[in-house]
């Protein structure tokens, strides 16, 4: 049973692996493996959603985060999120289910000196979750950071 609010997501719900690779002006690039969860308890309008990454070579743990997907019957949707670097964000966003797009953008990056916006977009395609990271930084424009690709258990 899954919560009205929840359908038009339920595509979502479940496990999710793969693998991704990151880049940025600033820093080294990187590949990585990841497992996202999206879970849900029938009787709250609500998504719990939480992600970790390895070092795709060596398997140690690199990044995790986790929070909440609020859809909302009108298209949009309300997400908040905190990292394990202690970063929180607080997005807004759409989703439209028949081209299995969620599109986010940051309302509020909260404890963080130099992160000043964060977008996120996934897509839900041929039973594949893909998604961007986008963000911009004191020193930096909007652009793309993250990029992966998973496959549902």
């Amino acid at each position: 049973m899954v919560h009205p609010a929840v359908k038009p997501l339920s595509d979502l719900l479940g496990t999710w692996k793969g693998e991704g690779e990151g880049f940025f002006p600033t820093i080294s690039s990187f590949n990585y493996s990841e497992e996202l969860q999206f879970t849900h308890s029938p009787n709250k309008p609500v998504i719990a959603y939480s992600q970790k990454t390895w070092n795709l070579k060596s398997g140690q743990p690199m990044h995790s985060e986790s929070g909440y997907w609020r859809p909302k019957p009108d298209g949009t949707i309300e997400v908040v999120i905190a990292q394990s670097t202690g970063l929180v964000e607080v997005q807004k966003g759409t989703y439209d289910m028949k081209e299995g797009v969620v599109k986010l953008k940051s309302e509020l990056v909260g404890n963080a000196s130099k992160v000043k916006e964060i977008t996120r977009v996934f897509k839900v395609e041929n039973c594949e979750l893909s998604y961007v990271v986008e963000m911009a930084t004191s020193l930096t424009d909007l652009q793309p950071h993250l990029r992966a690709s998973l496959k549902k258990l």
